[in-house]
């Protein structure tokens, strides 16, 4: 385990790099939004994951590159919360009328504090204060990251909260097997029957539809380019209506580098989002010309905007629960892949 300094935040706070390294991985974090900066995997060059190599380009230019997004991941429509029959209005980051990922300054764009690390794991903790970014509660966060054998990056996420408020984190690395500057030749499939559509806002609809018969059914392997050249994908598709044991959900693979990946997670849903509007004007680690699909991003999450749908998996937290998630992304570059 290193630790190193990465930047430093416009406060003038520092901001560490930790690395870790264990088995066939080597993974790099940040103490700014707890961010998976870089993350290798044995006989294969390129970073699996999208990244920069400064602390500017991050605070200027990221979209959320293998940050945690929260304290709620992903939309509410309108940032509108009634919650125990109180209002609130969160911040509305999104459009300008909606919330996304905990707000302007959710957990994904603030500094963290390191708990505890050696070379193999890294725990980081963060607390949030009634009604930042309009939530109620103070809400106490650790995320802990580690390196497992065979491949395995495994991040455990646990928070509290002294008011009834939502929690809802996610894991928010955008992910490209084979290091050249387009995952559409990709191939992806998901174990999910339905998927929940949205508005022409990305606000979803209410209405949890069938996968059967629409390019949304990824239940047996699809070329990702196939699926967005017909239908952009930035949807949350339903895995199970609510938390359920760790068990295997998406995979991942390249065919022209043959490294995949198993997305295992406890979580009702999966956002898949394809990458379409990733255009920063600076290039990634190693020189990766990013453009648009450059990296597809898989969060294991609860359902988005259910505190307007009482039929989804619910993100509220009370007082005396504990919220728990864990999801691991497993990587292999055995020839052959996972679709022989």
């Amino acid at each position: 385990m290193n630790i190193t300094a990465f930047g430093k935040m416009p406060d003038g706070s520092v901001v560490d790099c930790i690395s870790l390294s264990a088995g066939s991985l080597t993974a790099k974090i940040l103490t700014y939004g707890s961010v998976l900066q870089d993350l290798r995997l044995d006989g294969h060059s390129p970073s699996l994951v999208l990244g920069f190599d400064s602390l500017e380009h991050y605070l200027d230019h990221s979209p959320y590159f293998g940050a945690t997004a929260g304290r709620c991941a992903n939309r509410i429509g309108h940032g509108h919360l009634l919650l125990e029959g109180v209002e609130y209005q969160l911040d509305q980051n999104f459009l300008q009328r909606h919330h996304l990922h905990g707000g302007a300054m959710g957990i994904g764009k603030r500094l963290w504090k390191i708990e505890k690390a050696n070379t193999e794991r890294v725990t980081l903790s963060i607390k949030l204060a009634d009604g930042e970014m309009g939530y109620p509660g103070n809400m106490d966060v650790e995320v802990t990251y580690r390196l497992l054998p065979a491949g395995v990056l495994d991040i455990c996420f646990e928070a509290t909260t002294d008011k009834t408020t939502l929690c809802n984190l996610a894991h928010h690395s955008y992910f490209n097997l084979s290091g050249r500057d387009s995952i559409l030749d990709h191939r992806l499939r998901v174990e999910a029957a339905s998927f929940t559509p949205v508005d022409d806002e990305l606000i979803p609809t209410g209405e949890v539809r069938s996968v059967t018969g629409s390019i949304f059914d990824l239940r047996q392997f699809k070329d990702v380019g196939s699926i967005v050249h017909k239908q952009g994908i930035d949807h949350n598709f339903c895995l199970s209506d609510q938390r359920q044991s760790l068990r295997s959900v998406a995979f991942l693979e390249s065919p022209s580098s043959a490294v995949s990946m198993t997305v295992r997670t406890t979580e009702p849903g999966l956002q898949i989002y394809d990458g379409a509007r990733v255009a920063p004007p600076v290039p990634g680690l190693d020189g990766l010309h990013m453009k648009a699909y450059a990296g597809i991003a898989l969060e294991p999450q609860i359902w988005p905007d259910a505190i307007h749908h009482s039929h989804f998996p619910q993100a509220v937290l009370h007082s005396d629960e504990v919220y728990k998630q864990r999801t691991q992304y497993i990587f292999s570059n055995k020839t052959g892949g996972l679709s022989s």
